[in-house]
This record gives C-alpha cells, structure tokens and sequence, in this order.
C-alpha cells in the first residue's frame, strides 16, 4: 500500500473560498454546536436523573442524544477550525480516522433509529406484552446490536477507502473525509469499489428508511381504533420520530444511493446530518413530549432548589 502512495496529507476545499461567508459560517456554526451540547446534555441529565431512564422509549433517547453529541463532535470541530484556518489540510491517517469513526456513529444513529421505531411499534401495537418485550435486557441487547452493526459497515467502509493508491491532486472537495470525495482522487479504477459503497451504505440507509416508515405506516393503522386522546399522544410521540427521521435519512439518501459522484450540493447535504439534525433533535424530543418537559422541569428545579440552600 505504501509504495502506491505518496499522498501524506489532503486539502480540504471547505465550504466557501470566501473569508467573509467563512467567518460568517463560523458564527453560525459556532452556535450551532453550542445549541447541540446544551440541548443533548439536557435531555441526557434529565433523564438520566429521573424516572424516565426506566422506559424504553427514554433510554433509546438517551442512547441517540449521546450518540448525536458524539457524531458532531467528528466532524464541527475541525470544520470550525478550519473556517479561520487559511490552509487547511488534514493528514492521511486522520483523515483515515476520521472516516471509520464518522461511519460508525453514523451507523448507530440509523440502528438506533430503528430501534426507537420497534419500541413504537411494539408499545402501541402490543400493549399488553410492552413490558415483557421490550425488558431492560431487551433494550441493552438491541443497542449492543446497533454498535456492532454499525462497527461492521464502519470497518467495510474503512477497508474500501484504505488500499486505494493515492498518488495525484490531494485538494478534497469538501470539509470532512467520506468515500465518496475519496474515491474521486484514487489513481485507480474505483467503479467496483463504487458499487460495494452504494451497497454498503446506500441500500443500507434506504432498506433501513423503508423499515421505518413501514413501521410507523403499520403505527397510524393501528391507532385508528384507539380514543382520541390515546390516538393524539401516539400521534405526538410518532411524529416527533418521523420528523427526526426524515431530517436524517433524506440527505444520506440524496448522497449515498446514487453511483459514486460527487455534486457541489453534497457538502450543503452533508450539513443536515452531521450538524443540523443533531441540534434539532432535543427541540423536535422536548417541545412535543410533556413527560420529557416535566422530567426536565423536575430535574433543573430540583437542583436549583439545592442549589439555593
């Protein structure tokens, strides 16, 4: 691999040429990634501390803020840094790095994702045998199947890009490492690699997006029946889900599931699951779910109180 290689670092294009729609960028970045760590840390605390981290639906939750904190945190940084920055570049093995982690937490999002919509399911669907599916056994076992899961694409997806020769241009047009900018600079065929990438990825996040909204399709079926009030919290609680869900998948969709090109629109894509979606999530979880907004009225009153003695 060494000796096909010369390539040690890349440059990263970014989002903008422009200083002043850089620092602007930095701006709005910035405070999109502070709204992400007070909002996820929020709704962690809360439940963590409360009663809520004994149901499912609150310990999925919990699992998906940790994670969306996590998959950010890959990707802003270096984003914002490289905002002020007036070269950047990142190295191979970073870069390399950089790839597998993002696809891993990537893919526990979307597993977790489903596993959110299975809880639905099953608590709406089958009431009376709720509690005895989905135990805390249960629950840590599915989360257990999202890591691995997700582990098994990261390393796939790893294994892909690392043996590809570099040994040209290395200006990567856009503000993070993926495979698909990757694969445009290989000095090799990478159209079989290509196929293996959509495979890997794209049909996963569609078969994944289709499962999903079959579930909540099989979700609105069932609550016909139910009495209003009952038919309202369901609705509530599933729309916040498919909102989530739609902010995350549509983009992956628009930039995985098509053959391996890249398109300037993909770094604006890109925005919304790696950015935008993790900041809207506790907002879409919080302002519709009055169990999560007592649970944090609880929890910050409490500590408030103890804090006054």
């Amino acid at each position: 691999m060494d000796s096909r290689n010369n390539v040690t670092v890349f440059i990263l294009l970014g989002l903008s040429q422009n200083k002043s729609i850089e620092i602007l960028c930095f701006v709005l970045f910035l405070f999109c990634y502070i709204a992400i760590w007070v909002g996820n840390l929020l709704i962690m605390i809360s439940i963590t501390c409360s009663p809520l981290m004994n149901q499912p639906m609150y310990f999925f939750l919990n699992c998906l803020s940790l994670s969306d904190l996590c998959y950010t945190s890959t990707v802003t940084p270096k984003l914002m840094t490289d905002l002020l920055a007036e070269r950047k570049t990142i190295s191979y093995s970073n870069c390399m790095t950089q790839l597998f982690i993002l696809h891993f937490l990537g893919g526990v999002e979307i597993f977790i994702l489903t596993g959110m919509a299975y809880d639905r399911y099953v608590a709406i669907c089958k009431p009376l045998h709720y509690t005895v599916i989905m135990s805390r056994q249960r629950c840590h076992a599915i989360v257990t199947a999202c890591c691995t899961g997700a582990l098994i694409h990261s390393a796939s997806q790893f294994l892909l890009t690392i043996f590809l020769p570099f040994c040209g241009p290395n200006e990567i047009d856009h503000y993070f490492c993926d495979v698909y900018p990757l694969l445009k600079l290989a000095c090799t065929d990478t159209y079989r690699i290509g196929l293996l990438v959509i495979v890997d990825s794209g049909l996963i996040a569609l078969m994944t997006f289709v499962i999903l909204m079959v579930s909540y399709f099989l979700i609105l079926y069932t609550i016909r029946a139910y009495p209003a009030e009952s038919r309202t919290k369901a609705l509530s609680t599933c729309s916040s889900h498919v909102t989530v869900v739609v902010l995350f998948f549509v983009p992956v969709l628009f930039i995985y599931i098509r053959p391996a090109t890249t398109f300037p629109e993909d770094k604006v894509f890109a925005l919304f699951y790696t950015i935008i979606a993790p900041m809207f999530n506790p907002l879409i979880y919080t302002l519709r779910n009055m169990e999560m907004k007592n649970a944090m009225r609880k929890v910050w009153c409490h500590y408030l109180f103890l804090e006054g003695k």
